[in-house]
């Protein structure tokens, strides 16, 4: 049985069992603000991407942009808003490349489901709580992939 399969063994078994389930989140609830909030940022959104993201958490950026850089970075890579605060992305990809896995940086991301916030987000991530359920793709998406399909279907234009 690989990883995956028991992390979701696991979440089946919390998720049937709402008493359990809750106890669980109020347990770890303080244990990730008192170990994410001050080394990484963490607002706590419930839906945490900071593996992805080179441990930066993107909802300090002002905007609330999860998938990449507003049109409004400088030329010196600070914010639009807070000029004398760095992008969020620009530290994001900087800090992906001393991770294992810079790849995940172009990781499309969902919209942040702001029913969660404040929810611990190891326990969403167990119970499959964090991932999109609107109906649309949820498989992992890559911008770049999204990128060279879209100009090699131009080419043949």
């Amino acid at each position: 049985m690989n990883l995956q399969t028991t992390i979701n063994k696991i979440g089946e078994f919390v998720s049937a069992r709402p008493r359990l389930e809750n106890f669980i989140d109020k347990a770890l609830r303080p244990i990730e603000i008192v170990t994410k909030k001050p080394v990484f940022g963490c607002h706590m959104c419930g839906q945490c991407v900071l593996h992805s993201t080179g441990m930066v958490c993107p909802m300090n950026c002002p905007k609330n942009i999860r998938n990449g850089p507003c049109g409004g970075v400088r030329l010196d890579g600070h914010c639009e808003v807070y000029p004398e605060m760095e992008c969020v992305w620009n530290r994001a990809y900087t800090q992906s490349l001393k991770w294992m896995w810079p790849h995940e940086l172009h990781d499309l991301r969902p919209p942040v489901d702001w029913s969660m916030q404040g929810s611990s987000s190891w326990l969403n991530y167990v119970t499959g709580r964090d991932q999109i359920k609107t109906g649309c793709q949820s498989e992992r998406i890559n911008a770049l992939d999204i990128t060279v399909n879209h100009e090699s279907s131009n080419d043949r234009s």
